[in-house]
């Protein structure tokens, strides 16, 4: 690896460390959350935030930005801290998460943050609306492009092959999904709830141009992207294999960890194992 490219692995290596900082914080506010999700897709937000995407932090609504659309509604702690880091939303707004009348409600919805393109919550509605966005984007000649994170769980839902399929019917190359693969949903193990593997066989097989890596691997996320970016021709769809807790072992090891309750005394030791970069 050139030194230049190792200097872009290490740039966001730790622009993922502080995402996971910002996450941990906002979930002390609170005490309770989505922190496992949010610390578990920090490498996949800050190659795509600070590697990827095409956006002005000053403007959110720049009409050439890239779009990026959070289908999972409840993952917003995790995107308010790439947002924070990419400047969109000022540091010192972390401390309001959560609360009444705070600009960053536990799940996310476009009414109230900046950066923040859809609201999220019941799932299965991301990659339509990302569909229509794409389809939309063409008309107008415009070069941007969608981004669209779901979960594993996500693919329970009908409606996301409905979109799978227009995607590649229309040849919507402006459009990358991102699958979240971490194994979890609201109802247990997605491989017990509903089983979806082959994924990447599956996206194959709905016309899309399809990769799988470690989502947590900076560098395979960024060689990822890469050849993403340059493909023509046909939607395309990153698979990420994410570990729910990555880089805090004490919550890595969370048997209940789709919502978790930490306590008082634990943040602490959340903090150190993060800073002491702890085995993933």
């Amino acid at each position: 690896m050139s030194a230049p490219e190792n200097d872009r692995i290490a740039r966001l290596s730790a622009a993922a460390q502080r995402i996971r900082g910002y996450a941990l914080h906002m979930g002390e506010v609170q005490g309770q959350g989505y922190i496992g999700q949010a610390l578990g897709v920090a490498d996949i937000l800050a190659v795509a935030y600070g590697d990827q995407l095409r956006f002005r932090p000053e403007d959110p609504q720049w009409e050439d930005r890239d779009r990026f659309l959070l289908s999972i509604g409840h993952y917003a702690i995790a995107l308010y801290a790439a947002l924070a880091e990419a400047g969109t939303i000022p540091l010192e707004e972390l401390d309001s998460y959560g609360s009444d009348e705070s600009r960053l409600p536990m799940s996310a919805m476009a009414s109230y943050t900046p950066g923040v393109e859809i609201s999220g919550g019941s799932l299965g509605h991301g990659l339509t609306v990302a569909t229509g966005m794409a389809l939309g984007l063409r008309h107008l000649g415009n070069p941007a492009r969608v981004f669209n994170l779901l979960s594993d769980g996500e693919l329970d839902e009908g409606s996301t092959w409905e979109a799978a399929m227009a995607c590649a019917h229309h040849g919507l190359d402006n459009i990358t999904a991102i699958v979240d693969v971490n194994a979890l949903q609201a109802d247990g193990p997605t491989a017990g709830v509903l089983r979806t593997e082959p994924v990447l066989d599956k996206w194959q097989a709905f016309g899309w141009h399809a990769l799988r890596v470690d989502g947590n691997d900076i560098a395979a996320l960024v060689s990822a992207f890469d050849e993403i970016a340059d493909h023509q021709g046909a939607p395309s769809v990153l698979i990420c294999d994410t570990r729910i807790g990555c880089g805090v072992p004490l919550l890595m090891e969370r048997e209940k960890a789709h919502f978790m309750r930490v306590e008082e005394h634990e943040w602490q030791i959340a903090r150190t194992q993060l800073e002491e970069g702890s085995p993933r």
